[in-house]
């Protein structure tokens, strides 16, 4: 079974990242997104007979799409928790794909969420720490993970702490047409981001993503039933899945990550190269995730994305556009919807609908997702339907 061109993404919302959401909750932020998304495609709630949610909704961590369901006012068909962390966006799409192509059902909405309540610290005390180095400084110890990822590819390759601080550099100058991001107009140059704090060597504080609330959701459809609400569908051509860790002491290699293969699995299933494609919307949670995602993608050659980062234009007017709404590092990363708005932006270029950012003729979007720090990650290739 392929899910080539079989379904099509026909309703994209988000709730744009904020540092706080004071006086909100997780599931009103996903009735809000759900229910835009689905107005978006057209549709009514009863057309919707497919639901895929996150691990948790905060107030009520089981039976998650029941809930949901019941708050939106649903009665699917279908329905299922995709626990990727940041993958889980994109990965939902061709879950939800391949539940049409199963039979299970017609109409997917997909949706993410979460508030962000400075007055409420999600961090329990760690009492069965899995490994030494892994988890005593948070669920995932993501900021020493990506640090020595970081450090192994500068050992490595001779990548240097300036080229990798030009990550936020060029994403800040994206967010800048992008007015819903946290950091729209807020420029800062390679020298800020060098004297910003250091919280794990050797990354700063200006090249690790900003926790936020805010959500975001797509709906996917048969692409025979696509109606797209007005707007152009854009079609699913192909999907990719490589999970290979949980904790990084277990990771096979710290500089070539599981999207090196699930890319390459959605490029074979959508039949293009990484030379054909329009726009890249890719998961940036730390400036080196980005940076091994560029070599990964097949876009410049293993260990060489330092100097080669140095000859392209990210813009929306350049010659490859990335993260053109200004990515998690600029705009900010809404929990596990931060992934999904990656996914959002890439339908609205492939739309048309990107506004002041708009890249000209685009056709073809490659979108990642991680998780699991460098462990669990998700490739798709859309593109603008005929």
């Amino acid at each position: 079974m392929t899910l080539h061109r079989t379904c099509a993404i026909t309703g994209a919302a988000e709730i744009a990242p904020r540092r706080t959401t004071p006086g909100q909750t997780t599931l009103g932020l996903i009735g809000r997104v759900g229910a835009a998304a689905v107005a978006d495609a057209g549709l009514e709630p009863g057309d919707v007979d497919g639901l895929l949610v996150g691990p948790q909704v905060g107030e009520t961590p089981q039976h998650v799409p029941a809930t949901v369901a019941e708050y939106l006012g649903l009665t699917p068909r279908y329905g299922d928790v995709v626990d990727l962390g940041g993958a889980s966006g994109p990965g939902m799409v061709w879950r939800a794909a391949a539940a049409i192509q199963a039979g299970m059902c017609d109409t997917v909405l997909c949706v993410l969420a979460n508030t962000r309540d400075p007055a409420v610290t999600p961090r329990s005390p760690n009492r069965n720490p899995i490994r030494e180095f892994d988890v005593p400084y948070g669920a995932s110890g993501a900021n020493q993970a990506y640090a020595m990822a970081a450090a192994r590819h500068m050992h490595d390759f001779g990548t240097t702490a300036a080229q990798l601080a030009s990550v936020p550099v060029f994403e800040r100058r994206n967010a800048a047409l992008n007015p819903d991001a946290v950091f729209s107009g807020k420029d800062i140059t390679v020298e800020d981001v060098l004297a910003s704090p250091m919280i794990a060597w050797p990354l700063r504080q200006l090249e690790i993503v900003m926790p936020c609330g805010g959500g975001a959701a797509v709906v996917v459809q048969r692409r025979e039933r696509a109606r797209g609400g007005g707007h152009r569908p854009v079609v699913l051509l192909g999907a990719g899945e490589k999970l290979t860790h949980r904790a990084l002491s277990q990771a096979p290699d710290l500089t070539t990550t599981p999207l090196a293969a699930a890319i390459a699995a959605a490029y074979d299933m959508a039949g293009i190269g990484p030379g054909d494609l329009d726009v890249l919307s890719l998961y940036d949670c730390y400036s080196i995730m980005l940076a091994l995602t560029l070599e990964d993608a097949g876009l410049c050659p293993k260990g060489a994305v330092g100097p080669w980062m140095a000859d392209q234009d990210f813009s929306a007017r350049g010659n490859l556009p990335l993260n053109t709404h200004g990515g998690q590092l600029a705009c900010g990363q809404a929990d596990l919807a931060g992934g999904m708005c990656h996914l959002v932006e890439a339908v609205r270029q492939l739309r048309g609908e990107a506004g002041a950012r708009q890249v000209a003729n685009a056709e073809l979007a490659l979108v990642t997702g991680n998780g699991a720090t460098l462990g669990e990650e998700v490739a798709l290739v859309i593109g603008a339907d005929a």
